[in-house]
């Protein structure tokens, strides 16, 4: 049905400027293996982000997991349970045990109030996620591993194109993972992106996703292949060209959001950060059922019976996925575990038109105003 609005449409470059951007690679041959356009775009992406070193993945996933095999990490690492599955995955898969620390109730970033207390003498680092966009609280979470001598590796996922204090976001912690899935606000059809402070992680990153190849005829280290290959850098490369045009866009559907829904009883809007130049990542609503009436799943249910697919980002929180069942205490984090049950992302992007914002939020107003009548009644 064409009518169907999903959560995300991926933004894409004009055809013929793709079409020239891989013309090269036609020619010769040259599919991966770091090859030009890798360099370039890994070029690029240090100066869109303002960082020093970065290295270029497969995906998103790996980038987390490469990390934090490349620091070799020991023990516990400290983390929220309000993301995607593939960050604690990418945890439990580099053969460390997470600790999940409860998320601050305003940004649902993780709770620097409580970060201190998980630590032990077997934590080695602390996962934060920037989430939505928004900024975890880079300065507490800096001073609280170097008070303890731990390692900051961000799972930055939402938050490509943010600034924090005119500060690309790559720049801050001992690294930054980004994931450049079709999904993302910037994407190179699948890709992934570390950016970090000290050169020698790039050669152990480097090793890790090259089969632990880093000279001819010479394997230095035990590696997989996670290598990003020369289409999707190509990919990369345009998407880069347009990405502040996309933020604007995309903004301007923020906007219209909230022009529709600021001020309902019972819906929490996304907040602004101060100093932080957002990329409208997501737009989570929040929903209350006690005060304005209509249950998270209710809304959901209406919005795709009218074609319409919302997420419940993140329902359920990482602590109560099936694959942990019993391993974790998801009563441990309350906040992370109520947001869960009420939050819903509404589509976002670039391409979505105005007409199509105010019948999504005609939508959800109409559950709000008719939960309030059946109540009355």
């Amino acid at each position: 049905m064409e009518d169907r609005i999903w959560v995300t449409r991926p933004a894409m470059p004009p055809l013929d400027e793709y079409i020239e951007e891989i013309r090269d690679i036609w020619d010769s041959r040259r599919l991966t293996n770091m090859g030009p356009k890798h360099e370039a775009f890994r070029g690029a992406l240090c100066s869109y982000l303002g960082v020093a070193h970065t290295e270029l993945l497969t995906n998103g996933h790996m980038a987390l997991e490469m990390t934090m095999q490349a620091m070799k990490l020991a023990g516990e690492v400290i983390t929220t349970p309000f993301t995607f599955a593939s960050t604690t995955h990418a945890i439990v898969r580099s053969g460390l045990t997470p600790v999940f620390c409860d998320i601050d109730p305003e940004n649902y970033t993780i709770d620097t109030a409580q970060l201190e207390s998980l630590i032990t003498e077997r934590t080695s680092a602390i996962v934060p996620v920037h989430v939505y966009g928004n900024v975890c609280d880079v300065e507490a979470i800096d001073k609280i591993a170097r008070k303890y001598g731990l390692k900051v590796i961000y799972d930055a996922a939402h938050a490509f194109g943010v600034t924090y204090q005119g500060k690309g976001i790559g720049s801050f912690g001992d690294a930054s993972c980004f994931s450049f899935h079709a999904t993302k606000v910037f994407h190179s059809v699948e890709g992934g992106a570390v950016c970090f402070r000290e050169e020698a992680l790039g050669k152990e990153l480097h090793l890790l996703k090259n089969f632990g190849i880093f000279r001819p005829e010479h394997v230095d280290g035990i590696g997989a292949n996670a290598k990003m290959n020369e289409f999707c850098a190509a990919m990369g490369l345009c998407n880069l060209r347009h990405i502040e045009d996309v933020i604007e866009q995309r903004g301007r559907v923020d906007a219209l959001y909230h022009s529709y829904l600021e001020g309902i009883p019972g819906i929490k809007l996304p907040a602004r950060q101060p100093g932080v130049k957002p990329n409208y990542a997501y737009f989570p609503i929040v929903l209350d059922e006690t005060v304005c009436g209509a249950s998270r799943d209710a809304v959901d249910a209406a919005l795709r019976e009218a074609g319409i697919f919302a997420r419940k980002y993140f329902y359920p929180p990482t602590n109560a996925l099936d694959c942990f069942h019993g391993a974790y205490d998801v009563n441990q984090t309350p906040v992370a575990r109520k947001l869960s049950q009420s939050v819903l992302t509404l589509p976002l992007y670039a391409e979505l038109e105005p007409p199509q914002v105010e019948r999504i939020c005609r939508i959800v107003l109409q559950c709000v105003t008719q939960s309030k009548k059946r109540s009355v009644t």
